[in-house]
């Protein structure tokens, strides 16, 4: 049972993906990962949003960057999206993700920055999980030294 459901539009942005689940596992965060295009494959994205456990969503996308919003659109839990640098260094991207229409947010990350995607959903979980709310606490503290 996913605790967080990654989705991203192309095989593409694996890397990205990687530092998701990187940090991920870091924390013992059980997660999933699927391929699926806002554009190319709507009616997976639908099913996976829909049929997932998940408590957290994350969309990795680029060019027109619509699947961060496509799957706010289906949900009330939260989704964060990461830009992806795929033209015009990826300001396109960060601004679909980020100027999303009232009443259907999605948190945006920095672009390519799947770490901060990873550590912001460790940070939502962690509201509701004292165990994950101590580890990131200490993940926090070393970061002073």
């Amino acid at each position: 049972m996913e605790r967080v459901l990654i989705l991203s539009g192309s095989e593409s942005d694996k890397p990205i993906v990687d530092k998701i689940i990187q940090v991920l596992n870091a924390f013992g965060v059980e997660h999933r990962y699927e391929v699926a295009s806002a554009h190319r494959n709507p009616d997976k994205v639908d099913m996976l949003v829909k049929n997932s456990t998940a408590d957290v969503f994350i969309g990795v996308a680029g060019v027109s960057a619509a699947l961060p919003g496509v799957i706010a659109a289906r949900t009330t839990k939260p989704v964060i999206g990461v830009p992806v640098n795929a033209a015009l260094n990826g300001l396109d991207s960060l601004l679909s993700i980020a100027q999303m229409p009232s009443n259907v947010p999605v948190a945006c990350v920095g672009i390519d920055n799947g770490k901060n995607a990873g550590v912001l959903a460790v940070e939502i979980l962690a509201l509701k999980d004292s165990e994950l709310a101590r580890k990131l606490h200490e993940f926090k503290e070393s970061l002073k030294k």
